[in-house]
């Protein structure tokens, strides 16, 4: 067996899911919403599955996806991309990642991972052969110091994985921030692997700027998108990625033997959807925005310390700052157990020197869940507290 895989415990999502099935809890732990997305987004699947075709999609994605994906991102970010050459639909976000990972990683270069992290990162870092160098984020701002970068850039630094909005942290990167990150991805030749899958999930009048609209970083950034995430339909698994050309190439050869296709059908109604006018995305941002609100509002009430969150599905919670004297993880599995809610704790999205004290929780709810998780989580407050 590889002892990469072998010596991996079961992901901490599954870990609670299963905890929240057992014990019939409320399920504020994994990233999905409970509803099926857009009803016309959905009929358009279901159309091109009666009379499109069904079988191998091309390789790299059909043609009218990865058109859809250059329009929009035009539309929205500013972006200049090539459908023919600069776009590959992948079978999920994460496949996108595993295939520019294990494209653009050589044995023994370094790759600087900001943690908390999405937990796929390490493992397709180190299945690679890459060396991990970890810059580690801090609550509640959880930014990046020049200080953080210049002790992991290098001369061995080949790619950096970075991700806004973060998972995690809820946090959404400012131009600021991007600046910075920029001029070292300049100055040691870098990649940046931009996982951007919550650009369309953003709150307060936000908006996502991409990495690679910076100067001198379009040929430099690999940008991971998600259909799941912008259409609410997190099981459908199809994302893309979108790169230089040259950089492009090789990540397709990555990816023709990982997942070869996505399913077509899906390919077909996520370039309509891609394609909505502006009130969809905005209502988008609003709802969620909505749920942000009612879950962070009642936690409050509760006596919990929210952390702010700027977009995603998330938020945080300070158990620390609440008066909560357990540490995340036995927290999570207590109020799993004991008050029946299920939520995540954020250590595990570290590889060192974890944070122990802020609990993730999904708001991508309908209000009836979010009610009963902040009654339970309001038990939990009375339990531990």
């Amino acid at each position: 067996m590889n002892p990469l895989f072998s010596g991996l415990q079961t992901t901490v999502f599954e870990e609670m899911s299963g905890l929240a099935r057992r014990h019939d809890a409320v399920n504020l732990g994994q990233g999905f919403p409970d509803s099926n997305g857009p009803d016309d987004v959905r009929a358009k699947a279901a159309e091109a599955i009666l009379h499109g075709s069904n079988q191998y999609a091309p390789m790299l994605g059909s043609p009218a996806l990865r058109a859809a994906v250059a329009d929009h991102y035009r539309r929205f970010q500013g972006l200049a991309l090539d459908p023919d050459a600069q776009i590959v639909v992948t079978a999920g976000a994460t496949e996108g990642l595993a295939a520019s990972i294990l494209a653009l990683v050589a044995p023994g270069d370094e790759v600087v991972l900001f943690q908390p992290m999405f937990d796929v990162y390490l493992p397709l870092v180190l299945q690679a052969g890459g060396v991990p160098r970890f810059v580690s984020l801090k609550p509640p701002e959880w930014r990046i110091t020049e200080a953080d970068l210049e002790a992991v850039f290098n001369e061995k630094t080949r790619l950096v994985v970075f991700n806004s909005p973060q998972n995690p942290a809820a946090v959404v990167y400012g131009e600021d921030q991007l600046t910075l990150l920029a001029d070292f991805c300049r100055r040691f030749d870098v990649v940046a692997l931009c996982d951007e899958v919550w650009e369309q999930i953003l709150f307060d009048g936000r908006r996502h700027i991409s990495l690679a609209t910076l100067p001198g970083m379009a040929e430099r950034c690999v940008k991971i998108g998600s259909g799941g995430k912008i259409f609410s339909l997190t099981g459908w698994k199809v994302g893309w990625v979108c790169a230089p050309p040259a950089l492009a190439a090789v990540i397709a050869k990555a990816h023709q033997f990982i997942a070869f296709a996505v399913n077509p059908a899906t390919q077909a109604a996520l370039a309509y959807g891609l394609g909505k006018d502006d009130a969809y995305f905005d209502a988008l941002k609003a709802g969620y925005q909505r749920s942000r609100d009612r879950l962070s509002d009642g936690l409050r009430d509760a006596g919990y310390a929210v952390l702010p969150s700027q977009g995603t599905y998330f938020l945080n919670i300070d158990l620390a700052a609440s008066g909560v004297a357990l540490d995340d993880r036995s927290f999570c599995l207590r109020a799993v157990k004991e008050a029946g809610v299920a939520a995540i704790p954020v250590s595990a999205f570290y590889a060192e020197a974890p944070v122990t004290a802020i609990v993730r929780l999904c708001h991508a709810k309908k209000d009836a869940t979010l009610d009963a998780g902040i009654e339970a989580l309001a038990k939990a407050k009375r339990l531990f507290g």
